[in-house]
């Protein structure tokens, strides 16, 4: 579960450390952040089947932590198509409501970022709810560019998508 920090977050004086979630521990920690992005998950062994099948899929969880707290996630995976050539796409990105405004998001990109160009990708895309004007002032300042619209069709029941 996600600690409550109660100290100011401006008064924050050390910078957070970055480290991939790989044990199931950590993703126990995730979950309840997770879902402060991604609210329809309520199930923990669901999400916990699901993140099996995504790291499966090559995706990877990279946390930001601030002492033992985890404050902060980032969800991505290496792709590849004709349009972008070898990419880096970034599923998740989530900082804890306590701790947004520090800058703890910019820095989950910029090392999403950096492990991105060592890996040869040509570029980071992502998509962004066209209901989050916050998130895109986010990405706006931190040099990402609105490159089209992502278009959604469901083929199945809501219920049966994330089974």
């Amino acid at each position: 579960m996600v600690k409550v920090h109660f100290v100011e977050a401006s008064t924050m004086k050390t910078a957070p450390t970055f480290r991939h979630l790989t044990e199931e521990a950590d993703l126990h920690d995730a979950f309840e952040l997770m879902r402060e992005l991604r609210p329809h998950l309520t199930e923990r062994a669901a999400f916990l089947a699901q993140m099996a099948r995504q790291f499966e899929q090559h995706y990877r969880m990279l946390g930001a932590w601030l002492g033992t707290e985890l404050v902060g996630l980032a969800g991505f995976r290496t792709l590849e198509n004709l349009l972008y050539g070898r990419f880096v796409y970034v599923d998740d990105l989530v900082v804890s409501q306590a701790w947004r405004q520090n800058g703890v998001g910019a820095q989950l990109l910029d090392s999403v970022r950096r492990e991105a160009a060592r890996e040869g990708s040509a570029h980071l895309v992502l998509d962004t709810g066209l209901h989050m004007p916050l998130a895109q002032r986010f990405y706006f300042r931190e040099g990402l560019l609105a490159k089209g619209m992502h278009f959604v069709q469901p083929l199945q029941s809501e219920g049966a998508r994330h089974g």
